[in-house]
């Protein structure tokens, strides 16, 4: 009852300045806001000019439902951020599956190359005119740094072995060390072969792929850049050589080494030369194996490293976002209640 009579009496007061003898256009202008000269809008209250006035601000600062966005906005995020942590949670379990795999192949692989180091030897620092780099790397991203650090591993090796009387050049094998070297050493790219990873690789065919490469560049020292798996979250950047059979011959030779094929038993009429060519393509193929063993171990590793960062980051996201639309849901919800109680007590008043 006493609120229907303060509407009632509130109805009066607003009236009241329709049924007066001033002119309809004094109490037009007086219903008509204005702006102020301090982005405010202005009401006379009652067709009073000496009663108090009503400031709010303009409405292009204040948005029609402003609070009801800000709190959709939130949510939006929040379920963009729930989404992108499932899918990188899948993502680290799918590696984590193909990481098992691989391991095994590659721990296996490593007992191809070991008896040519130990004939042949590795010789990193020889010095030769025909150097060519085969950098390998991986055809997806999503794997942490370890691309680049086989990229800035190429192109330290590049400046080393680059001189006035030396030739160096590229064989990439991978679609990211491709898009990184192609911007400051296109010339000097030879080949490139991408979507190595997509099937299962054996033997067999990465030996057809040393073939290949054998075929079409002339080198002097074959120089493999990859990167050596240790552990999940560890890997090391690693360069193995492969000389060509007459820098081998050239290199035993000065350091007395050329005996070591003596000590051997060889049946056939082959020469020692036609026996290091041999054992040269044979050493290739086999390093390149393991390279590319090592190198897709080590990709699956960082890359279920990273993706356990991401899901642990999104979710320290997410609960920041919770609080967030929290603290705006308890203001929206609190100034709506303080509108209410106040109107309410303006009305009885």
């Amino acid at each position: 009852m006493a609120m229907a009579a303060a509407l009632r009496r509130e109805g009066r007061r607003f009236a009241s300045p329709l049924i007066s003898s001033q002119p309809i256009t004094h109490v037009r202008s007086s219903l008509i806001p204005e702006y102020g000269t301090d982005n405010s809008l202005l009401f006379q209250l009652r067709n009073c000019p000496h009663e108090s006035i009503f400031v709010i601000p303009k409405m292009e600062h204040v948005p029609l439902g402003a609070r009801s966005i800000s709190t959709q906005i939130v949510r939006n995020r929040m379920k963009s951020v729930k989404n992108i942590q499932k899918i990188t949670k899948a993502m680290k379990m799918v590696a984590a599956s193909k990481l098992r795999l691989i391991q095994t192949r590659a721990e296996n692989s490593r007992g191809l190359w070991q008896p040519f180091t130990a004939l042949l030897g590795d010789t990193p620092t020889v010095d030769v005119k025909k150097n060519v780099i085969v950098t390998i790397s991986s055809d997806k991203g999503l794997c942490g740094g370890i691309n680049s650090t086989s990229v800035k591993v190429s192109r330290a090796i590049n400046r080393l072995t680059s001189g006035p009387d030396k030739e160096t050049n590229y064989v990439i094998l991978g679609e990211k060390a491709k898009v990184q070297l192609i911007r400051d050493s296109k010339k000097s790219i030879t080949m490139c072969m991408t979507e190595l990873q997509r099937n299962p690789l054996n033997y067999t065919q990465v030996s057809v792929l040393a073939d290949d490469i054998l075929k079409n560049v002339e080198y002097d020292a074959l120089r493999i850049v990859f990167n050596k798996f240790q552990s999940v979250v560890s890997f090391i950047p690693t360069m193995a050589t492969v000389l060509s059979p007459e820098v081998v011959e050239r290199e035993a030779e000065s350091e007395g080494k050329l005996g070591d094929l003596d000590s051997y038993e060889i049946e056939g009429g082959e020469t020692k030369g036609e026996i290091l060519q041999n054992l040269s393509e044979f050493q290739f193929s086999c390093v390149l194996f393991n390279a590319v063993m090592e190198n897709a171990c080590s990709e699956q590793g960082a890359r279920m490293s990273a993706m356990d960062s991401s899901s642990r980051n999104a979710g320290d996201m997410l609960d920041r976002l919770t609080l967030t639309y929290n603290r705006t849901r308890q203001a929206s919800i609190t100034t709506e209640l303080t509108e209410i109680i106040s109107g309410a007590a303006a009305l009885e008043g």
